[in-house]
């Protein structure tokens, strides 16, 4: 089984016995390429502006795993997992090497036998300022990601969920999980036209993942099924609504989670299990203004369970209009 946990500086736990580490991917102060750390790669990513804000997110399996390195990407992997990381260095248009960077890693799961990509993020470093020729970063990189995913699609593959995401470094930081045994079913919402079908007001190319995905790992019962949130905001239909109000935009970012993840819409997409926002176990919910952490904060707290695993971060979001973005895993 894969998991998942966030670990804050100086309460870092150990790994149990029976489980290897799959990937770390440090949410902190400084940024660098990935690298190999022992058996495990390690991508650290500019999210916060000092080290006790920071967290780790770790991903353990139960079964030993076997590294990698190639054409920049590491990966870790075994007979069920794949993660894999890169990062593509700040320029001027990023179209032709995230196309490149993403052909790579879509390579990597084909000869690895791991072609059911599941969940991916991209943490984008100037999200909303413009490149080279004026197009917004996050813009300019959608058309690369679309340019990849359209080879990738050709061959009978779909898109999984997603977060694309600001950060305070530079350059685009991205990793992702692959299964090579799991069933997969993406879910989309009925509140919000699905991404990659947004207009053409939206950049030349449409962002390229679902909203959720469904992951039934090999031999799992019913209750070891994982949900994948994708990053969700203030948008119904494909607009941005109460671009004026962060509560009110947090409200509806919980509203379309709450929907997403209904029994009545995983039914739609043939997952008999529905779930609560009370099922979610690790969340990141990233804020645009620090001003308005306390309140996103209050607000979250109230709908997610005391136990849930959340980490907080203040970067910019896809959209300048967008205030808060949250994501999350259950399972």
């Amino acid at each position: 089984m894969l998991r998942c946990e966030y670990l804050v500086p100086g309460r870092e736990s150990g790994i149990q016995s029976g489980r290897f580490v799959i990937g770390d991917v440090v949410y902190g102060p400084e940024v660098s390429t990935p690298l190999t750390s022992g058996h495990t790669p390690v991508l650290s990513v500019h999210m916060t502006e000092t080290a006790d804000q920071a967290r780790t997110e770790r991903w353990t399996v139960d079964r030993p795993v076997r590294t990698g390195t190639e054409n920049g990407l590491h990966y870790s992997y075994n007979d069920d997992y794949l993660f894999c990381a890169g990062h593509i260095p700040e320029q001027q248009l990023y179209t032709d090497a995230t196309r490149a960077a993403y052909a790579a890693a879509f390579d990597l799961v084909e000869r690895l036998g791991h072609q059911s990509i599941f969940r991916m993020w991209n943490l984008i470093g100037r999200i909303n300022e413009p490149n080279g020729e004026g197009l917004e970063v996050y813009r300019d990189f959608c058309r690369g990601r679309a340019q990849a995913f359209e080879q990738y699609t050709a061959q009978g593959r779909d898109m999984p969920s997603a977060t694309g995401i600001g950060s305070l470094g530079g350059g685009v930081a991205f990793y992702f999980l692959a299964s090579r045994t799991g069933t997969r079913v993406n879910i989309e919402n009925p509140r919000q036209i699905p991404a990659y079908n947004y207009p053409v007001e939206y950049g030349p190319k449409s962002p390229s993942f679902a909203r959720a995905t469904h992951l039934a790992p090999r031999g799992a019962g019913p209750d070891e099924n994982l949900l994948y949130i994708s990053g969700t905001a203030g948008i119904l239909g494909h607009q941005t609504v109460h671009a004026d109000s962060v509560d009110k935009q947090c409200q509806v970012a919980l509203e379309n989670i709450e929907r997403l993840i209904s029994g009545s819409n995983l039914a739609q997409h043939g997952v008999s299990q529905g779930y609560e926002l009370t099922d979610l176990s690790q969340v990141k919910v990233y804020v645009r203004h620090p001003e308005h952490m306390a309140r996103v904060r209050q607000a979250c707290e109230e709908a997610f369970h005391p136990s849930a695993d959340i980490a907080w971060f203040t970067v910019d979001i896809c959209r300048s209009d967008l205030l808060v973005e949250i994501e999350g895993v259950i399972g």
